[in-house]
Formats: structure tokens, C-alpha cells, sequence
């Protein structure tokens, strides 16, 4: 108990809040601790698995699918080029967002309290929970339409169903969530699979394909607006937040060696499970590219490529499936969408302790959550329909990505500066790296608001006084877009001690020493049963 009391004092005392250390955000939850071995061994890499698949699913849902499958029906292969450069950046920012954790035993949204005074830091947690319930809006959609499919639920009311059937799972957990997670991700596979069968009948020109891979090229404001809908499909700002909290279950050893192999072995884990998603997302662009565009394209078929949503795409699998391709393509989308947002509600618990220090039980945040996203997607959905509906997953997605420099910046910042991360600062090649990704991500969301901004008030049936004052509005919104980033960028970092000094971590390389992990970040994790001898 003794040491117990001693890993925790060095390991989770927050001096803001020290009720942190000892009490966990969700009450009554048993876990399994994970325990990393002292010694050097590439078994250890299988006590690591688990964060980047749990992040990796958010590539794969609903929303990704959604602007995969319009990519490739508008613009064939022509923008690839995103989703290879957009995977390339989600490795080496989700392995940061993994380093920042494992290093301070603070995840980013705690850091973000500690670092910005009381107004900015609210203003980062409103945005955060902005682009969290963006990130619930495709998946309510794409649960819609899979019920659409398998029991032609109309629409509006499958957006009503949603708000019930992600609490139903979140009930489930407590009797095996091992299994139901290992389920979902199986469905999920399922259509992966058929995708790739998929493109051994669509059979997309290889050369094709790789120009469309390695040639950036945007042809027009319909492909900048989808460029930007897939890297908010892609890197996530709530993903950021929640990598940096997984890491934190882990029990490792706190001495030089054993944070840097936590560190490696996080990467190789992440770089597995994006590199699943990635071709994943590449079959998806093809396949839809390729029949979309092929000559011989029935007349049903062409209108349904001229506006592909979730709800026609099932089409595409015909050739694999048959008559049961619809069937199939509901089913994994249904569990796409519902694996994705368990994930968004555990990114909203971290989100709310983070900035806020809240607690909160799962199934009230998943319902607050779920109500904001449902208004939006109810209003459209009766409104506009399965068309506006898929619009509407553009749009959230494009959120993401307008939003993404706020959770961005303040992660590269932190893993870069050596009063937080000490000697596992980012090095100069990797600070280029990174800052040249968010750069180029936050240079295409500036160039197509001001682009969009200008074409609209050019082509608008306004008035000179109305066009005027809308585009003093506009501009100034841009200019508080840009002043907000600027803000982040030019703020100096805090000098905060470490978590372990340097010395510290050398003489804990010889006594191989280690801590407990993170019980409140545990506890947020899918729960497990135990049993007696576990007790014993």
C-alpha cells in the first residue's frame, strides 16, 4: 500500500486537484490492469496493443466512409493523394499525442488546463466538444441509414432510434466487452474484405491509382471542400485527446529505457492499425472510382453514382454479395458507426476531466452528446432527406478539419518543449514534420474559407449594403479564425518540471522502478468482470 500511495503521489498528484489521484471519474467500474515487464523483450509490444486500434476505428466510420465514396464517384482517383498524406500525418500525431501521455502521465486535455489561463481554456474545451459532437453527427447518420437498409426505417426515425442504441451497447460492456468489441471489429472487416474483393472485379488501372496516390492535384472549390472533409474524416482533434489517456492504463517502467520502449512499441502499434485503415480507405475511393466511372454503367446505377451517399453505396458490393450486398453493407455500417461512437464518448469523459475536472458517468455523457447530434441530423434528415443527410456528414467532417489546429498546435507545442518532455522532446526533424502537416491542413481550411467566402458574395443576388456587410462578417471571422491559431503558435510554453526529472529517471534505470497506472483513466476503459480468484 505504501508503494502504492508513493507511485501515485509521483505518478498522478495534480496540485490543482489531488482528488484526482485517488478517485476514479466512474464509480463502481472494475478493471484489469495491464503491467508492462521490466525486462527488454519484443513480447512486451502485445501488453501495448490496444490504444491505436481503439483510435485507429475512428478512420473507418461512417463519415470516412461517406466522403471516400463521393471522392472517388466526383473525382475517381484524384484524391488519394489526401488520404496517403492524411494517414502519413495521423501516424506521427497520434504517436505524439502517445509520447505526450506516456512521458508526463498527463493526457492533453490536462495539460491544456494547466498551460492556457481560464478563458482560453474554456474556449478550447467548448471546440473540443464541438468537433466530438461533429464526430457523433456520421454516426448517428450512417446508423440511420444502416436501419434504413435493413428494415426501411425511414430515415428521421432511425436518427431517433441512434439516441437509444449506443446507451444499449454501453450496458452490454458489463457482460464481456472483450467480445462485443472483437464483434464489431469482425463486421467492420467483413466489408473491408468485401471492398477488396471488390476491387478485383472493379479492376482500377494501377497507374491510375498511384498518380492519383503520389500527384496532389485539386480541381476546383467541390475538391477542396472534399479535401478538407477528408482530412477531418482522417485526423481527428478528439483522437488527440483520447490517445493521449489510453497510453495511461498502462503500467510501465519509469526509468529511461522503459519510456522509450513504450514509446517505440506505441508507434509500431498505431503504424499497424492506420496502415489497416489506410487500405481500407484506398479500396473504398477505388472501388468507388472505378465502377462510378466505368462506361457501361447501368442507368440506375449512374444516378445513384451522380449523388453516392451511404444509403446507395451498397451497389457497389454487388458483384461480391449479390442480392445480399445491401444486407451486409448495413450491418457493418451499423457497427461501424456504434463502435466509433463508444470511442466518442470515452474522448468526451477524457475532454470534460481534462479541461474541466467534471465527472461524469458514460451513459449521461453519451446522452448529452447524442442529443446535440441528433438535432441537427433530425432537422436535415426531415427536411432534406437521405441526400441532405449525407451533405451533412460533409459538412461535420469539415468541421473537424477547420477545428483540428485547436487540439494541434497545443500538442506540438507541449511534445516539443524539454521543460514537459525533457530528453523525449521531439527532435528538430520531427518538430519540421509536424509543423510543415499542420501548416499545409491549416493553409487548405484558410485558402477554401476565403475562396467560398469571396465566390459567395461575387455570384450573391444581394444588395451592395447586404454583400458588404456580410463580407466584413465573413473577413472578420477568418481574422478571429487566424487570431486564435496565432495565439497558440506565439504563446511560450510554461517552464513546468517534468514529470520525472532526468536524474530521477537514471537512478530508476537501475532499480528498474516503476508505477501504477492512471486508476482514473482505467476506469474510463471498456470494464471487465472479475472473478473470485481475481478478488483472492
Amino acid at each position: 500500500m505504501a508503494a502504492r500511495t508513493a507511485g501515485q503521489g509521483q505518478f498522478m498528484t495534480s496540485s490543482e486537484n489531488p482528488r484526482l489521484a485517488n478517485e476514479p471519474l466512474i464509480d463502481n467500474i472494475e478493471y484489469d490492469q495491464i503491467v508492462v515487464s521490466d525486462k527488454k523483450s519484443w513480447r512486451n509490444f502485445f501488453a501495448y496493443l490496444g490504444p491505436g486500434f481503439l483510435v485507429s476505428i475512428a478512420y473507418i466510420d461512417p463519415g470516412n466512409f461517406q466522403t471516400d465514396l463521393q471522392s472517388g464517384a466526383q473525382y475517381k482517383y484524384g484524391l488519394l493523394w489526401i488520404i496517403l498524406l492524411a494517414s502519413i500525418a495521423a501516424l506521427i500525431i497520434q504517436s505524439l499525442a502517445a509520447n505526450l501521455g506516456v512521458v508526463t502521465g498527463k493526457h492533453l486535455a490536462e495539460h491544456c488546463r494547466k498551460e492556457y489561463p481560464k478563458v482560453a481554456n474554456i474556449i478550447l474545451w467548448i471546440l473540443a466538444e464541438i468537433a466530438i459532437v461533429a464526430c457523433d453527427i456520421p454516426e448517428v447518420i450512417g446508423t440511420a441509414f444502416a436501419l434504413n437498409m435493413l428494415f426501411k426505417i425511414p430515415i428521421w426515425c432511425g436518427v431517433l432510434i441512434t439516441g437509444l442504441s449506443t446507451l444499449v451497447l454501453l450496458l452490454l460492456q458489463q457482460y464481456g466487452v472483450r467480445k462485443l468489441e472483437i464483434f464489431i471489429a469482425l463486421l467492420v472487416l467483413i466489408m473491408a474484405a468485401c471492398f477488396f474483393v471488390e476491387l478485383g472485379y472493379a479492376k482500377p488501372k494501377s497507374s491510375e491509382v498511384l498518380y492519383g496516390l503520389f500527384v496532389p492535384q485539386l480541381k476546383g472549390s467541390g475538391a477542396t471542400k472534399l479535401a478538407i472533409s477528408l482530412l477531418g474524416a482522417m485526423v481527428m482533434p478528439h483522437n488527440l485527446f483520447l490517445h493521449s489517456a489510453l497510453v495511461l492504463s498502462r503500467k510501465i517502467p519509469r526509468s529511461v529505457s522503459g519510456i522509450k520502449e513504450a514509446c517505440r512499441f506505441y508507434l509500431l502499434e498505431s503504424g499497424f492499425a492506420l496502415m489497416v485503415a489506410f487500405l481500407i480507405n484506398v479500396s473504398v475511393i477505388s472501388v468507388s472510382g472505378a465502377v462510378c466511372n466505368s462506361p457501361d454503367l447501368n442507368p440506375e446505377d449512374e444516378q445513384n453514382c451522380q449523388d453516392l451517399d451511404l444509403n446507395k453505396a451498397s451497389f457497389l458490393l454487388k458483384h461480391v454479395l449479390g442480392s445480399w450486398s445491401s444486407k451486409v453493407f448495413a450491418i457493418a455500417l451499423l457497427a461501424s458507426g456504434q463502435s466509433s461512437t463508444i470511442t466518442g464518448t470515452y474522448a468526451g469523459q477524457y475532454v470534460m476531466q481534462g479541461f474541466l475536472d467534471l465527472q461524469m458517468k458514460p451513459w449521461i455523457r453519451n446522452f448529452l452528446t447524442r442529443c446535440l447530434a441528433i438535432v441537427p441530423s433530425l432537422i436535415v434528415a426531415l427536411i432534406g432527406g437521405s441526400a441532405g443527410a449525407g451533405n451533412l456528414i460533409i459538412i461535420a467532417s469539415m468541421i473537424l478539419s477547420f477545428e483540428l489546429p485547436f487540439a494541434l498546435i497545443p500538442l506540438l507545442k507541449f511534445t516539443s518543449s524539454k521543460t514537459k518532455m525533457g530528453m523525449h522532446a521531439n527532435s528538430i526533424w520531427i518538430s519540421a514534420a509536424t509543423w510543415i502537416i499542420g501548416s499545409l491542413i491549416m493553409g487548405i481550411n484558410i485558402y477554401y474559407l476565403a475562396e467560398k467566402l469571396v465566390t459567395t458574395l461575387t455570384h450573391s443576388h444581394l444588395r451592395v449594403v447586404g454583400i458588404v456587410f456580410c463580407g466584413v462578417l465573413g473577413f472578420s471571422a477568418v481574422l478571429v479564425y487566424l487570431a486564435g491559431i496565432l495565439y497558440l503558435v506565439v504563446r511560450k510554453t510554461k517552464k513546468v518540471d517534468i514529470l520525472l526529472p532526468e536524474s530521477l529517471q537514471m537512478a530508476n534505470e537501475s532499480s528498474n522502478a516503476s508505477v501504477l497506472p492512471r486508476e482514473d483513466i482505467v476506469n474510463m476503459q471498456l470494464p471487465q468482470t472479475r472473478t473470485t480468484s481475481d478478488d483472492d
